[in-house]
C-alpha cells in the first residue's frame, strides 16, 4: 500500500449550504473573499473537499473528503482577535485538531479511501497523527537493468490492494523547537501484474498477500512561522523504519529519510525557499514488492518513475507576493537515484540516474486566520508534464 501524499492534493471550496448570519465569505478586514470565518463557525461540522488528482502516474481522478477543525471557544475567539488586529496573527497560533475522511479514484481504475486524525496537547508539546486508508493502485514500475554494460529500462504494470495504519506520537524538548517521536505502520496487501511472466515471478517469490509491519524513530527541528506556507525559517526533520518479521512483517528492510526546508525572505515580497530529500534502503531479502524502493518525489516526475536504493532530491524556489492575498512562484528540481544490482556479471554494478523537473505556479490565501494557501503548479519534465493542485508551499 503506498502513501498518496502528493497524488491527493484538493480544491477548498465552501460547498455547505450556510446562513449569512452565521457565516460570511469575505474577510472583515480586507473585504476579500474568505473561507477563515466559515471553517471557524463550523469547527465541529462537516465541511466536503473535492479532491482533484492530476498525477501522471495513475491519470485524472476526483474525489471527496470531509473536514472537522476541533477548536475549543476560547483559542476560536483568540484566533479571530489576532485575525482582526494582524493580517497574519492568527496563523501563528497553534492548528486546531483536524479530523480527514474521504475517497477518490482515477481513471487507470486506482481507487483509495481514508480517514486521519492530527491535534496537539499541553501548549503543542505532544503531537499526535493517526490513519488507516485502503484502495487499489494500478501503477506502472519502471526497473534498470545493465546487460553488457548497457543500461535498459524495463517497465511493468502492477495491480496492488490493500490496507494501510499509521500512527505517529511526538514529544517536545523542554521549550526548543525540537521533538522526538515514535511511528508505527500496520498494513495488509496483494500485488499482481498484467505481465504473465511478472505474475507468476511475483506470485512464486512474495506470495498472494503480506504483512507490512514496521516501528521508528523521528526528530524534527522546526522554526517555520507557518505550517501552510511558510514565509521564513527551517525545518530539519528525520525518520528511521525498521520492517522486520520480528514485528510482523513478511518483509525485512530498513529505510532512512532525511528532509530540510528553509525559506528566506529576500524582500517585502520575494520569498527564497530551498528543499532536500535524501533516502537510504536497505534489505538482504533477495525478493520484495516492487514499490517498497523509495522514488524521487518532485512535481512534474511521475510517481514510482525513478526508484532506487539510495535517493537524493534538491529543489529551490522563489516567490513573488503580489499582495497579500495572492503569490506567485518559478521552482526548479533536480533528483538522483541509485541502484544495486546483481542481474549483471559484475554483481557489484550500481545503476544511476538523474532527472531534472521545473516550472511555475500561484497560491492565494483561501483562510486568513489560519494562514491556509491554495493554488496550483504546472510542471514540467522529459517524462511528463502535469498539472498539481496544492494546499501550501508544494515541498
Amino acid at each position: 500500500m503506498k502513501k498518496y501524499k502528493r497524488l491527493a492534493t484538493a480544491l477548498i471550496l465552501p460547498l455547505l449550504y450556510q446562513s449569512p448570519a452565521i457565516a460570511s465569505f469575505t474577510d472583515p478586514v480586507d473585504g476579500k473573499f474568505d473561507l477563515g470565518n466559515h471553517l471557524a463557525e463550523n469547527a465541529y461540522g462537516f465541511l466536503p473537499i473535492p479532491i482533484l488528482i492530476t498525477e501522471p502516474s495513475v491519470g485524472l481522478g476526483v474525489g471527496v473528503a470531509g473536514v472537522f477543525l476541533h477548536e475549543s471557544e476560547e483559542d476560536k475567539e483568540k484566533r479571530k482577535q489576532l485575525a482582526l488586529t494582524s493580517l497574519d496573527g492568527g496563523a501563528q497560533l497553534i492548528p486546531p485538531a483536524v479530523t480527514v475522511a474521504g475517497a477518490a479514484g482515477t481513471e487507470n481504475g486506482t481507487w483509495f479511501a481514508f480517514a486521519g486524525h492530527r491535534r496537539s496537547w499541553f501548549k503543542d508539546s505532544i503531537r499526535y497523527v493517526g490513519g488507516v486508508g485502503g484502495g487499489r493502485a494500478n501503477l506502472d514500475i519502471y526497473s534498470d537493468i545493465s546487460i553488457g554494460g548497457t543500461n535498459n529500462t524495463f517497465k511493468f504494470a502492477t495491480e496492488t490492494r490493500g490496507i494501510l495504519g499509521v500512527q505517529h506520537i511526538q514529544f517536545r524538548i523542554a521549550q526548543t523547537p525540537l521533538m522526538l517521536g515514535a511511528k508505527q505502520l500496520l498494513g495488509k496487501s496483494t500485488i499482481s501484474s498484467d505481465n504473465k511472466v511478472i505474475d507468476s515471478i511475483m506470485a512464486l517469490t512474495l506470495g498472494s498477500d503480506a504483512v507490512t509491519s514496521g516501528l521508528g524513530l523521528t526528530a524534527i527541528y522546526d522554526t517555520r512561522n507557518n505550517i501552510f506556507l511558510p514565509t521564513e525559517g527551517y525545518s530539519v526533520a528525520g525518520e528511521y523504519m525498521v520492517y522486520d518479521s520480528k514485528i510482523g512483517s513478511d518483509w525485512n528492510y530498513s529505510n532512512l529519510d532525511l528532509k530540510a526546508e528553509t525559506y528566506i525572505p529576500l524582500a517585502e515580497q520575494w520569498i527564497l525557499a530551498f528543499a532536500g530529500n535524501y533516502q537510504y534502503f536497505n534489505s538482504d531479502d533477495t525478493f520484495l514488492p516492487p514499490t517498497v524502493k523509495p522514488y524521487v518525489k518532485l512535481r512534474g516526475i511521475p510517481s514510482y518513475r525513478y526508484q532506487g536504493d539510495t535517493i537524493a532530491t534538491i529543489q529551490s524556489q522563489v516567490s513573488y507576493k503580489v499582495d497579500t492575498r495572492w503569490l506567485v512562484s518559478t521552482f526548479y528540481g533536480t533528483g538522483f537515484t541509485e541502484t544495486k544490482t546483481d542481474m549483471t556479471l559484475s554483481n557489484n554494478e550500481e545503476l544511476t540516474n538523474t532527472v531534472q523537473a521545473y516550472g511555475v505556479g500561484f497560491r492565494y490565501q483561501i483562510a486568513r486566520r489560519y494562514g491556509l494557501f491554495i493554488g496550483a503548479d504546472i510542471a514540467f519534465s522529459k517524462d511528463d508534464n502535469a498539472l498539481y493542485f496544492n494546499v501550501g508551499s508544494g515541498f
